[in-house]
């Protein structure tokens, strides 16, 4: 795995460019001048956890054949306060999911996604309490 980032401006606008061409761009927190166009790194760590989950919940749920029709995942990240490094030190994420689907499966989908298969999961485990819940929802209004 390999990822390249440039710095875009001045300041600290960069992207970062895998090696399949997919770019994202970063920047640091308003007090250092960003002007909010784009991801700081500690925000990427939340949505890392939160994809690599949503994408093994996926993953479960369509091999227990649980008819999903969508699903949405909200992530809070609390770091320690006047430390730096300043870590996670809790990160609670939430899923919505929607469809006909059985909750002891999807209960199933989520522990085995956050215990045992997220890699981004196990690695941030190792600093942070890492807290999930989920609720099912018969249809969501697109």
């Amino acid at each position: 795995m390999k990822i390249a980032i440039k710095r875009l401006n001045d300041a600290y606008l960069m992207e970062a460019q895998n090696e399949e061409g997919a770019t994202i761009r970063l920047d640091t927190s308003p007090a250092h001048g960003a002007t909010e166009v784009a991801f700081r790194p500690m925000q990427l760590l939340l949505a890392g956890i939160g994809s690599c989950s949503t994408i093994d919940i996926v993953d479960i749920l369509k091999k227990q054949r649980q008819p999903l029709q969508h699903i949405t995942v909200s992530i809070e990240g609390e770091r320690e306060a006047d430390k730096v490094p300043s870590l996670f030190q809790t990160i609670h994420l939430h899923y919505k999911v929607f469809g006909n689907l059985e909750e002891n499966k999807v209960r199933q989908a989520v522990q085995l996604s956050m215990e045992k298969y997220c890699s981004v999961a196990k690695t941030l485990e190792k600093t942070a309490q890492i807290t999930y819940s989920f609720e099912i929802l018969p249809h969501e209004s697109l």
